[in-house]
C-alpha cells in the first residue's frame, strides 16, 4: 500500500505494536486495545477456556467498534481494513475484513462447527467485503478452512501474504543450520522455547539459530556454542535466516506457514496444544506429505529433525502479491 502512494495508519496494542513500530517505523500507530485472551497451558483445557470467553470477546468486539466510530469524528479515512478484528466497520467508510478461517473447527463435532460458522458469516457479513487470505482450488494452504461447502456473499480470495519478498540469496551451506522460530500467546510461548532450548542443547551436531519475536527479550543465560538466540529479527535479517535454514521449526499458525510457503523451506511443524487451527494446519500439510507435524508433547529433535527433513517442503511460489494489489486498487476505486 504505501508503494502505490497511500496514505497508511495502524492500530495495535503491546508485543503486536511493538513488531509494527520497528518494522514500519514512519507510520503512525494507534493505540488499539487488543481482545486480551488468555490460554490455557494444557491442550485439555484450551477450548474450554475460549468458550468461557465469549462474553469477553462479545465485548472487546464492541469496544472496537467505538473506538473506530470516535476516530471517525475527528479523522478521515477512505478504507478501513481489519485483521480478524470484527468490530473495525462503519457504515460511512468502506470497510474491509481480512481471514483465512471462514470454516471455525471447535473440535466439538461437525454439528457444532456447522453452528459456529454461521455465527461467524454473520459477523463477516457486517464488512463491505471479506477478504480470503488463500488461493482458491488446488494453491491452497488453508484446506477447508479456507474452502467450507458455503462461502459468505461477500467473500474474496486474494492470495497469500507474506511479509518477505522472496529475493532472498544463500551465501554458503545450508546443511545443518536449524532456525527455530518461537511465536504465540503466553504462556504456551514460554513453554514452547524451553522444551526446544532444552533438547537442541544436547545436539551439537547442528547449528540452531532461535528467533524468539520480543523485540524487548534478552537471550538466557548457558547457552551452549551451537545455539544462537536473537531475541528479535526483522523483517530482512529474518528472511535472510530461514533462506540460509536447511529446516525451520516453528508453529503452523496462518502467517508462518505462507511465509515459509513463499521461502520453498522444509519446515517440522509443532501446533500450539490445544489451538485447532493449528493443529489442522498441521495435519492437512503432514497428511498432503509437505512437512512433518509434531505435537508438542511428543517432539524429539533427535529424532524429528531428520524425519522433517525428508519431506519435500513447500514447493509453489504464487504468492507474489498481484492479488491482493489488485483488491486494494478496486476497493480505493470504489471510495
Amino acid at each position: 500500500m504505501l508503494s502505490k502512494g497511500h496514505e497508511v495508519v495502524i492500530a495495535g496494542e503491546n508485543r503486536a505494536a511493538g513488531v509494527l513500530k520497528v518494522a514500519f517505523p514512519g507510520i503512525a500507530i494507534l493505540p488499539l486495545q487488543g481482545y486480551r485472551i488468555s490460554y490455557s497451558k494444557k491442550r485439555s483445557g484450551f477450548m474450554i477456556r475460549i468458550i468461557w470467553q465469549i462474553p469477553k470477546i462479545l465485548r472487546a468486539i464492541r469496544r472496537e467498534r467505538r473506538w473506530l466510530q470516535e476516530l471517525l469524528r475527528s479523522a478521515h479515512f477512505d478504507l478501513v481494513i481489519s485483521d480478524n478484528r470484527y468490530g473495525l466497520y462503519a457504515e460511512e467508510v468502506r470497510s474491509v475484513i481480512l481471514t483465512h478461517q471462514l470454516q471455525v473447527i471447535s473440535g466439538m463435532g461437525k454439528s457444532v462447527d456447522n453452528i459456529l460458522r454461521k455465527l461467524h458469516y454473520r459477523l463477516l457479513g457486517r464488512f463491505a467485503a471479506c477478504w480470503v487470505v488463500d488461493y482458491p482450488g488446488d494453491d491452497s494452504l488453508g484446506g477447508v478452512l479456507s474452502h467450507p461447502g458455503k462461502l459468505p456473499g461477500n467473500a474474496l480470495y486474494i492470495g497469500w501474504l507474506s511479509q518477505f519478498s522472496g529475493q532472498a540469496t544463500v551465501a554458503g551451506e545450508t546443511q545443518g543450520q536449524i532456525l527455530v522460530l518461537i511465536s504465540g500467546p503466553e504462556p504456551t510461548r514460554s513453554l514452547f522455547e524451553s522444551c526446544l532450548l532444552k533438547q537442541a542443547s544436547v545436539l551439537p551436531q547442528y547449528h540452531f539459530t532461535v528467533a524468539a519475536g520480543a523485540p524487548a527479550g534478552r537471550a538466557p543465560g548457558g547457552l551452549p556454542p551451537h545455539i544462537r538466540y536473537h531475541p528479535y529479527l526483522g523483517t530482512s535479517d529474518l528472511e535472510d535466516a530461514i533462506a540460509r535454514s536447511e529446516l525451520v521449526i516453528c508453529r503452523s499458525g496462518y502467517s508462518t506457514l505462507m511465509d515459509l510457503a513463499v521461502l520453498q523451506k522444509k519446515a517440522l511443524l509443532v501446533p500450539t496444544p490445544g489451538q485447532t487451527e493449528q493443529e489442522y494446519l498441521g495435519k492437512w500439510l503432514h497428511q498432503n506429505r509437505v512437512c512433518l507435524t509434531v505435537s508438542q508433547e511428543r517432539l524429539n529433535l533427535e529424532r524429528d529433525i531428520p524425519a522433517a527433513l525428508a519431506f519435500p517442503g513447500f514447493s509453489k511460489t504464487k504468492a507474489d502479491g498481484m492479488d491482493f494489489g489488485k483488491a486494494i486498487d478496486d476497493a480505493v476505486a470504489e471510495v
